[in-house]
């Protein structure tokens, strides 16, 4: 918990309420941290941090006192959109575990406070990184990182859900099924004559899902920089941002936080085609060894087919923005820059699947 300080030492400011870069009042917040004894006067500095442009998040402050306030965006919803309740949730339920997660402080729905359904979450002291390359990191730190995030999506793959409250959390088995439904779905809804890779992935993934898939917490979108590291050493003190997390198959959320050994740095947060030996990364081959030291390699064989599912997962996702580009509806200022990313990573995804189509009439 953060370090506590004395009302008296430090006589309370006058409250400004809706200043310090809040977009709400922040008086009533203020008033129910004070209650729960997470601060020393009824009064916060509040400022946006960068990232989580899906559930606002703001770095809160009284004297010493650091919080992280996660919210839903105001406004109507779809029901299953920005569930920071899940969020709260999954790091409560793996505080005690291997995996680490920022300590949480409390969940309100009382949308009379912040304007939305909100958590309040330590803030972390660390690094967080978005260059996979990771320039600037002595070769044999390089090393280091990349096994401790193998560590860390190992640990959270070999939760016993159940035991952590977390059973009904999401279905059991089935996972890829009815992600490959969902994401053909919104394809054929947009339109794909103007990405024939994409449309080939629509046709081809419903009929080669593998059998029996794991069931295991899932992450959603376990990548570098959802991850904070020690401020010096190779360690990682908190995993962020569980927007995505349920309980899926672990092969399609390793696959996902792999699929930056297969995509060109210049394409888009990839280490392909980079010199990985002179950095100090390990190549695919070995990541793969070490989390199947620890997690076994079972549904290995079927590799190509999880990385030709997640990049067409990736593909759809900026596909969509592509589409909403061209309509004039696109949120960010540079949708269609990567809505044009929707073209190569379906065509990397559907190299994937011819090979594993190809390897499995081999082995037939």
């Amino acid at each position: 918990m953060p370090a506590t300080m004395s009302a008296t030492a430090h006589p309370p400011p006058v409250a400004k309420p809706g200043t310090g870069g809040a977009p709400f009042d922040t008086g009533p917040l203020a008033r129910l941290l004070l209650a729960r004894g997470l601060i020393d006067y009824p009064v916060l500095t509040v400022d946006r941090l960068a990232g989580g442009q899906s559930n606002p998040t703001y770095r809160i402050a009284c004297g010493p006192r650091q919080y992280v306030l996660r919210t839903k965006p105001p406004g109507q919803l779809l029901s299953s959109a920005h569930a920071v309740d899940r969020e709260y949730r999954v790091m409560q339920a793996l505080q005690d575990s291997e995996v680490p997660v920022p300590r949480t402080y409390l969940y309100s729905e009382d949308t009379s406070i912040v304007g939305s359904p909100f958590y309040v979450m330590e803030f972390l002291q660390g690094r967080v990184l978005v260059d996979q390359s990771l320039p600037g990191i002595p070769q044999a730190q390089r090393t280091a990182m990349y096994r401790e995030m193998n560590r860390v999506i190992g640990a959270l793959h070999r939760v016993d859900f159940s035991a952590v409250g977390l059973d009904d959390y999401g279905k059991h088995g089935g996972y890829i099924a009815r992600q490959v439904r969902r994401w053909a779905t919104q394809c054929r809804e947009a339109g794909m004559d103007d990405n024939p890779a994409l449309a080939a992935l629509v046709d081809w993934l419903p009929a080669h899902v593998p059998d029996g898939d794991s069931t295991c917490i899932v992450h959603g979108d376990f990548r570098l920089d959802n991850l904070v590291f020690h401020p010096t050493e190779a360690r990682v003190i908190g995993v962020l941002d569980w927007e995505l997390s349920t309980l899926g198959d672990p092969m399609a959320d390793l696959a996902y936080h792999c699929m930056s050994w297969h995509i060109p740095a210049h394409l888009w947060r990839g280490i392909g085609g980079l010199d990985l030996q002179a950095l100090g990364i390990p190549d695919e081959a070995t990541y793969l060894q070490w989390y199947g030291s620890t997690n076994g390699t079972r549904s290995m064989e079927h590799w190509d087919f999880y990385l030709a599912y997640n990049l067409f997962r990736l593909a759809a996702i900026m596909h969509g923005i592509a589409q909403r580009a061209k309509q004039g509806n696109a949120s960010s200022q540079d949708a269609v820059e990567t809505g044009r990313k929707a073209i190569p990573l379906a065509e990397l995804g559907w190299k994937y699947a011819q090979r594993y189509a190809q390897r499995q009439r081999q082995t037939d």
